[in-house]
């Protein structure tokens, strides 16, 4: 906290908070899942979201993926740590990616309009752009995507 003139003011105000997040990179047959939020229809997400208080990464990424999509994660692994502005909230986010498999075939439920399954170079499908400039090249990198 600062001091300014006689009121303590914490630190945090007027400062944008860093939004935290965790993600599936859900990939089958070379195209990666991706999901739009009724919030923002026109842009596609990686299903995952918010943990909440005390919940730890991979119990955030089941509850979001049973939230979102009636799916459970199989196998979760490690992708990567994604440092970006969220798109929707337009605030610095740290995204925490997993690459996993998934219980069965999805339905988007809960917040979400839609969801897709992408190689990447849909031109009718815009992207988040930390799914754009990062996620994608990262699982091309990796032989990941068709």
């Amino acid at each position: 906290m600062t001091q300014d003139g006689f009121a303590v003011v914490p630190e945090s105000i007027g400062q944008p908070q860093h939004l935290v997040v965790v993600a599936a990179a859900i990939v089958q047959q070379g195209r990666l899942l991706v999901v739009s939020k009724k919030a923002a229809p026109e842009v596609f997400y990686l299903p995952g979201g918010k943990p909440d208080p005390g919940e730890g990464p991979m119990e955030a990424l089941a509850r979001e993926l049973d939230e979102e999509l009636g799916v459970r994660p199989l196998h979760p692994r490690f992708l990567a740590d994604v440092e970006a502005l969220a798109a929707l909230e337009r605030v610095p986010m740290k995204m925490t990616v997993f690459h996993t498999s998934i219980s069965q075939v999805p339905r988007p439920a809960s917040e979400l309009a839609d969801l897709r399954w992408i190689s990447g170079g849909e031109p009718d499908v815009r992207l988040a752009p930390a799914v754009q400039d990062q996620v994608l090249p990262l699982l091309r990198q990796n032989g990941l995507l068709a």
